[in-house]
């Protein structure tokens, strides 16, 4: 979804050229979101502005550039745009504050016009990026149109700045001084939906004000004084900022885009507005009842993340990198969580016993987390003797299905601000459920609003179509459900054989990605394909179901993930000679049924590729009549996360040699935070 940024720095000098660039490179860092245009706005020379005798105020006119396309497009457009009008980039500024986005479409088609910063009118004298949607913008352009107002685009955004100039003309037209924040303050008691919100205005030169409801909106701190460590005082943000020092401070929708400039940030809460003013940082908690905001006190946190994390490194893309780090991003996420015959989870230790007395556990996410999900149901429900059932968000949400104060509901997202994800949530939270968090990112949403949770510690994930995340999630939850199962006597030999298959998962794994070049002479056979098939069942529907979807997602190929036990039901009516249809049979359970499956495809000279397991060949595919994947053999409810990584390989290659851009598909976002 959309990405915002800021850059301000404070008692220290930096070059126009400087400041551009930190905000185009913080731009970039968010581009794996999904964006459609971007823009950005800095500080103009004030000599730029003599002679103006009606600019409302005497601060440097702002300069605000928007381009439709890639962000390479806005950096071509604003250096040639600054050659044109002889601006100064080497000019040294000791404060400034600059902001920058990265728009994805709702409200109006890509274009400039509908690019942010959104602007108050003329003059620019409230500039504002969003992420998120404001459902009563309709009620408040109305409003502000027959107040005088002009609007110049289609967005549901351009009514804020224009909001808070009405605001702000109000009270100094009764001759009342309003700061900055109290403008804010009094714009976003107007606003409904969600958003993450940041002001800029040439009447308060210097500032940023920063506040959200819903969408995540990161602060960085970085000190520059000795190195100063803010996060390791264990101090108020305001006490520890406002000491005069030299620093940098920073706004951003995501980590990834702060860590290569500091580890000290602040994961700022709904409804909280964080005003930066003189180099301080000031947190006031909003809240509709009360006429004035509170000061809150709040601590920085310590980044666990490295810089390389965000780096393809020797890789051609982040999907490609993704897939290969998994043997160890999943030693990562179970590092700490095996101990000899038994599993640790810190997050959930509290709550197991109220876990296990569930009359039912409900999973609920959406695309890749969903199928995460449904690939660890069945050890779940094996290990726990509870009923598991699945849901997608959004579904849940339109029927309202029941959700009982007996029942745990358990959220799986990898970023933890899916916006259909958070709306299930806050709906079972009011139905007094027990709510469960699974999600890769620290201080997400999803982690502060569930009751408990754990984190699946895969990395950051650049690239649109989750590879890595959805590897770890099935681990985490086959991990909490040994966690669950644990008091049971009569499953003991049963969980201590899938720990130790845990332990050799990421060998396994590498084993699996030296298929790699395998996998790309598959795809080049298959590179005139229309439509792809793929059958599953037990343990592996869920790794049909996901191995179509990345097909579908960078690939921009029809594929279908299919139910096996349903094929005569409807899908045999497609079997033809040209057709490719995978069918996954890979040792367990399933077997038997599967190597029927592949006996009626191939009589009605089904166009077969097979992933079976090494040394099944024989069995599955006598005379050589289909192709073969074979795969290392490995606990079943493991299975999916080997049999997973030949089909993200292919729709890799697949992708790649279609020309098609991999890590940023066409449409999509990699944190989808509207409806």
């Amino acid at each position: 979804m959309c990405g915002i940024f800021a850059y301000l720095n404070y008692n220290v000098a930096r070059e126009r050229r400087y400041i551009m660039e930190v905000l185009f490179n913080g731009l970039r860092r968010l581009e794996y979101r999904g964006y459609d245009s971007s823009g950005i706005a800095i500080d103009n020379d004030l000599s730029f502005a003599a002679g103006e005798e009606e600019r409302p105020y005497d601060s440097a006119l702002p300069l605000v550039f928007r381009q439709e396309g890639k962000i390479e497009s806005l950096v071509r457009s604003v250096y040639s745009e600054v050659d044109a009008v002889g601006l100064d980039l080497e000019k040294s500024f000791m404060v400034h504050a600059g902001i920058a986005h990265t728009r994805w479409a709702t409200h109006g088609v890509p274009s400039p016009r509908n690019s942010h910063p959104q602007s108050s009118g003329s003059w620019d004298e409230f500039l504002v990026v969003h992420n998120g949607i404001i459902t009563n913008y309709e009620v408040l352009k109305e409003t502000l149109i027959r107040h005088g107002f002009t609007f110049e685009s289609d967005t549901d955004t351009e009514v804020i700045p224009k909001l808070a100039k009405f605001v702000f003309d109000q009270a100094r037209g009764g001759d009342q001084a309003v700061t900055f924040s109290q403008v804010v303050i009094e714009v976003i008691r107007q606003l409904e939906g969600a958003y993450a919100l940041i002001f800029k205005s040439s009447h308060y030169p210097n500032e940023l004000i920063a506040c959200r409801r819903g969408s995540t909106l990161i602060l960085g701190v970085k000190g520059l004084t000795d190195e100063k460590n803010y996060a390791a005082s264990f101090g108020d943000v305001k006490t520890l900022t406002a000491d005069g020092q030299p620093k940098e401070l920073f706004f951003s929708s995501d980590l990834c885009a702060i860590v290569e400039h500091t580890k000290n940030y602040l994961a700022i809460e709904d409804n909280e507005v964080v005003h930066l003013k003189d180099g301080s940082v000031s947190v006031l908690k909003f809240d509709y009842s009360k006429e004035k905001p509170a000061s809150v006190q709040r601590a920085l946190s310590v980044l666990e993340m490295e810089v390389e994390q965000i780096k393809k490194g020797n890789y051609d893309h982040f999907m490609q990198k993704e897939i290969h780090e998994q043997p160890h991003s999943l030693t990562t996420t179970m590092r700490g969580r095996l101990r000899d015959k038994s599993v640790v989870l810190g997050g959930l230790k509290d709550h197991l016993k109220t876990i296990r007395h569930s009359r039912r556990i409900i999973f609920v996410g959406c695309g890749t987390s969903y199928n995460a999900a449904l690939a660890a149901r069945p050890f779940l429900e094996e290990l726990s003797g509870i009923p598991v059932t699945m849901e997608l968000a959004s579904d849940l949400l339109d029927r309202k299905g029941p959700i009982y104060r007996e029942d745990t509901a358990v959220f799986v997202s990898q970023s933890g601000e899916t916006a259909d994800t958070l709306l299930a949530l806050e709906y079972a939270l009011s139905n007094g459920a027990l709510c469960v968090g699974i999600t890769n990112t620290v201080g997400s949403t999803l982690a502060r609003k569930t009751h408990c949770g754990v984190h699946i510690n895969a990395g950051c994930e650049i690239g649109v179509a989750s590879t890595k995340a959805y590897t770890s999630q099935i681990v985490v939850i086959t991990i909490m459900a040994l966690a669950i199962g644990a008091d049971s006597i009569s499953t003991q030999s049963r969980r201590e054989s899938i720990i130790n298959s845990l332990s050799d998962l990421p060998d396994k794994v590498r084993e699996v990605l030296r298929l790699d070049n395998e996998m790309k002479d598959l795809a080049e056979s298959l590179m005139q394909m229309q439509s792809l098939l793929i059958f599953g069942r037990g343990y592996n529907y869920a790794t049909a179901l996901e191995g179509a979807l990345k097909v579908k997602e960078v690939a921009l190929t029809h594929s279908e993930g299919m139910l096996a036990g349903e094929m005569k039901h409807g899908p045999l009516a497609l079997v033809d000679e040209t057709l490719p249809i995978i069918v996954i049979a890979t040792r367990d359970a399933c077997f038997s049924q599967q190597q029927s499956v592949i006996q009626q495809l191939h009589a009605r000279k089904g166009r077969l590729i097979v992933m079976c397991s090494s040394g099944d060949a024989a069995s599955v595919c006598s005379g050589g009549s289909c192709r073969l994947i074979e795969v290392p053999l490995v606990a079943d409810c493991l299975q999916p996360v080997i049999n997973i990584i030949p089909l993200q390989l292919l729709a890799y290659h697949l992708t790649v040699l279609r020309g098609y851009d991999v890590d940023q598909p066409r449409n999509l976002a990699k944190s989808v935070t509207t409806q």
